[in-house]
C-alpha cells in the first residue's frame, strides 16, 4: 500500500524482524529505505527484549540494488552533507560530496556489523549491486534455494562500498565474482561459504526465525563480546581502509567516460534495455533474465 512505510519493524518473541517494504520497486534502495533500515537496527539494538535480528524483503525479491531509475530522488544536494555551496558547471563532479554521500550509505549498512546482536539476512529472489553491500554486513546469510546474489555493477558503474566480498570469500572467489559481475546461485553460494544455509523458499522464513530464536538462550553480553571479537579480527586486516577506497573508487567508476556514456543510454533506449544490454554477454555464465 502507498501509505505503508518503506521499512517495517516488528518485535516478536526474542526477535526483531526488519522488512524492506518497497515491493513495487523490487525493494530498490533509496535514502528512505536505507535510513529506515538503519533506524530499525538502532531500535533493535536498544530493545532489551530483542536477542537477534532478521532482515528480509517484502514481495518477490530481497532487493535489486540501488534505485538507478532517472528521477529516483536518491542523489545528494550540496547542502545535505555540508559541502560548500559552489555553483556546479554542467557535467562537473564533486568527489568529496560523492564520497560523503556514498560513505553515509556505507556507514548505515555497517550498522548490521556494529549491532551487538546477531543479524541474519534472509534472502529470496535477487540480491544485486548495492544490496550486496548491505547483506554482506550481516553476521549470517540464509538463502532460498532459487535465489541469486551478484554485483553486476562490476561490469560498469560501480565498486562495492562495504567491500565485504574479499573478507567473506577470500582472494580467488572475490576476484571470480567481482571482476566479472557473474551471478551466484544458492548452491554455489553455499559451496564457497558466502551463505550459511539454503532452504526451499516456502521454508525459508520459518527456518530462519527458528534458528535465530536459539540466541535467546545465550547471555546478551556473551553474544556481543563474541561478535565484537570476531569482527575485530577483520578490522585488524584493514577492513575500514578497504571500505574507504571502495567508496572512493565507486564514485570514480561512475564518472568515467564509459560510465557516463552508459548512463546516457537510460534516456536514449530506456532503463531496462540499458541494463539488459550490459548483462547480455554474460548470459552464458549462469545469468538469469530479470
Amino acid at each position: 500500500m502507498p501509505d505503508e512505510p518503506v521499512v517495517l519493524y516488528e518485535e516478536r518473541d526474542s526477535l526483531a524482524i526488519i522488512t524492506l517494504n518497497r515491493p513495487e520497486k523490487m525493494n530498490t534502495l533509496n535514502d528512505a529505505v536505507i535510513q529506515g533500515m538503519a533506524d530499525a537496527i538502532d531500535a533493535a539494538t536498544e530493545s532489551a527484549a530483542v536477542r537477534a535480528v532478521v532482515l528480509r524483503g517484502a514481495g518477490r525479491t530481497f532487493t535489486a540494488g540501488y534505485d538507478l531509475n532517472p528521477g529516483a530522488g536518491s542523489r545528494p544536494t550540496p547542502r545535505q552533507y555540508g559541502a560548500p555551496e559552489v555553483e556546479q558547471r554542467p557535467g562537473a563532479w564533486d568527489p568529496v560530496r560523492d564520497y560523503q554521500f556514498m560513505g553515509h550509505n556505507m556507514k548505515r549498512f555497517m550498522k548490521l556489523w556494529e549491532c551487538p546482536k546477531p543479524v541474519i539476512a534472509q534472502l529470496h529472489g535477487y540480491v544485486l549491486g548495492g544490496g550486496t553491500d548491505l547483506i554482506l554486513c550481516a553476521d549470517l546469510i540464509f538463502m532460498a534455494e532459487d535465489a541469486i546474489i551478484g554485483y553486476p555493477p562490476s561490469r560498469v558503474y560501480g565498486t562495492p562500498t562495504t567491500m565485504m566480498w574479499v573478507y567473506r570469500l577470500g582472494l580467488e572467489h572475490a576476484k571470480q565474482f567481482l571482476l566479472s559481475g557473474d551471478q551466484i546461485d544458492a548452491e554455489t553460494a553455499l559451496r564457497i561459504g558466502l551463505v550459511s544455509k539454503v532452504f526451499p523458499l516456502d521454508q525459508l522464513s520459518a527456518e530462519t526465525e527458528k534458528y535465530a530464536m536459539r540466541y535467546q538462550h545465550i547471555p546478551a553480553n556473551q553474544l556481543a563480546l563474541n561478535k565484537m571479537l570476531i569482527n575485530q579480527a577483520y578490522e585488524n586486516m584493514g577492513l575500514r581502509t578497504t571500505q574507504m577506497f571502495g567508496t572512493l573508487f565507486d564514485g570514480i567508476t561512475r564518472h568515467t567516460e564509459e560510465a557516463l556514456r552508459w548512463r546516457e543510454q537510460f534516456g536514449e533506449i530506456g532503463f531496462r534495455p540499458t541494463i539488459s544490454r550490459r548483462d547480455a554477454p554474460f548470459q552464458d555464465y549462469g545469468e538469469r533474465p530479470r
